[in-house]
């Protein structure tokens, strides 16, 4: 076999990168959620309630991947003892019951931590070009995707 050409030293070294990112963002988000004295798992769950909305707990449960019933109640009662999130009675089905995020104690908690890298991002992005930006959208994008597909699959072959 020859020399790889320079787009498979390229493709090779994607691969690399990719993995170093995905492990610093999940020990980034880790060291994040300790600063609000939280584990990675509250974390995650506080942050699906503010980006996708409120959910009962089997909602919430789904969302995370975690199993409905012991699992997630404990995440919600730690969340709920941590001043992260309210349980509230729905409104139109009384036996429901439906998880909130309290924005404002997550944005105290954890907000500078993400206000600072936000900012450090804003002036990173600012270096580049529309088009570099338009790519690293379409890249982080479909990254998401593959992971989310990614997520299902092994979800239904437990």
């Amino acid at each position: 076999m020859g020399t790889p050409s320079t787009r498979e030293q390229s493709i090779a070294r994607m691969a690399d990168v990719m993995r170093d990112f995905m492990a610093n963002a999940v020990l980034f988000q880790d060291a994040v959620a300790r600063t609000g004295g939280l584990n990675s798992t509250d974390l995650q769950a506080v942050g699906l309630l503010m980006s996708q909305g409120p959910a009962t707990p089997g909602e919430l449960a789904e969302r995370t991947g975690l199993s409905a019933g012991g699992a997630i109640t404990a995440v919600i009662d730690r969340l709920e003892k941590a001043g992260y999130v309210s349980r509230q009675r729905d409104q139109a089905d009384r036996r429901r019951v439906i998880v909130t995020a309290d924005v404002d104690k997550v944005l105290q908690q954890v907000g500078p931590v993400y206000g600072r890298v936000g900012a450090r991002w804003a002036a990173y992005l600012d270096t580049l070009t529309d088009e570099q930006i338009d790519l690293a959208n379409e890249l982080f994008t479909r990254a998401s995707e593959i992971n989310r597909e990614e997520i299902e699959l092994l979800r239904e072959s437990r």
